[in-house]
C-alpha cells in the first residue's frame, strides 16, 4: 500500500521554519460572505431594474454604485467587528493576567479542572498543572483557550475588510456582465450568471474543506439561490404593491 502524501514536511528544520511565524489566521469566511452578499445584492438590483424596464446604462450605474457603496459598507462593518474581537481578546487576557497575579491558587485550580475535563487525573494531572503554571505565557494562553474558547491567533481587521470588499466587488460584478458584454441583457441571463457565481464561490471554498468541490459548489449555490430568490421576491412584491 503506497504511503499517503503528506501536506507538509516533518523534518526538524522544516518544522522549526513553519512554526517560527506562528499560526495563520483564516480569512475564508470574509471571502465567502463578501462574495455571496455581493452577488445577491447586485442580482436583486439587476432583476428589479429589468422589471422596471430601465435602460442598460441606468442598470450599470445602479449596479456599480451598489458595488462600491455596499462593498465598502460591508468591509467597514467587518473591520469594526474584527477589531472588536481583538479588543475583547485583549480585555479577557488582561483579566487573566490580573487573576494570576492576585489569586494564583484559584487559577491553578481552574487549570486543574480544565485538564480534568479532558481526561487527565492523579499524578499526571498534577504534573500538567505544575508544568502549565510554571510559564506565565503558556498559563494565560491555556486559560484563554480552556475558559473562553479563544486562541491567540488574531485576525488583521484591515485584511478582513479587504477580503470582504474584494469578494463583494468581484462576484457582485458578475450579474452586471450582460449589460457590459455582447450577450443578451436580460434577467434570465443575469440569473444564470449569478448561479454560476455562487457555484464558483463554493468550488473555491472546497480548497479548505475535505469535501468534493462539486458538493461545496452545489451547497453554496443552493444557499445563494435562496437568498437571491428572497431578495427578488421582496423587490418584485414591493414594486407590484407600490405600483
Amino acid at each position: 500500500m503506497p504511503t499517503p502524501r503528506l501536506e507538509h514536511s516533518h523534518r526538524p528544520a522544516d518544522i522549526a521554519s513553519r512554526l517560527s511565524s506562528g499560526p495563520d489566521a483564516s480569512y475564508l469566511r470574509d471571502w465567502v460572505y463578501g462574495g455571496i452578499d455581493g452577488a445577491v445584492t447586485t442580482f436583486a438590483i439587476v432583476a428589479g431594474s429589468v422589471g422596471a424596464s430601465l435602460s442598460a446604462k441606468v442598470i450599470l450605474i445602479l449596479g456599480i454604485a451598489n458595488l462600491l457603496a455596499d462593498g465598502f459598507s460591508m468591509a467597514a462593518a467587518n473591520y469594526s467587528g474584527s477589531k472588536s474581537e481583538n479588543e475583547d481578546y485583549a480585555r479577557l487576557r488582561a483579566i487573566e493576567e490580573k487573576h494570576i497575579a492576585v489569586a494564583p491558587d484559584g487559577e491553578r485550580e481552574e487549570i486543574r479542572q480544565i485538564f480534568h475535563q479532558k481526561g487527565f487525573q492523579g499524578d499526571e494531572l498534577e504534573a500538567l498543572v505544575s508544568l502549565v503554571s510554571s510559564n506565565k505565557t503558556t498559563w494565560i494562553e491555556t486559560m484563554m483557550q480552556g475558559e473562553y474558547g479563544l486562541s491567540d491567533t488574531s485576525r488583521n481587521p484591515l485584511k478582513a475588510a479587504l477580503y470582504t470588499f474584494a469578494a463583494f466587488v468581484l462576484f457582485g460584478s458578475i450579474p452586471l456582465l450582460p449589460f457590459i458584454l455582447p450577450v443578451p441583457a436580460s434577467a434570465s441571463t443575469a440569473t444564470g450568471l449569478t448561479v454560476m457565481a455562487f457555484f464558483a464561490i463554493g468550488s473555491l471554498r472546497a480548497r479548505w474543506s475535505q469535501r468534493h468541490w462539486i458538493s461545496c459548489g452545489l451547497e453554496t449555490t443552493a444557499i445563494g439561490t435562496v437568498a437571491a430568490a428572497i431578495a427578488f421576491l421582496a423587490g418584485h412584491g414591493l414594486q407590484t404593491w407600490l405600483g
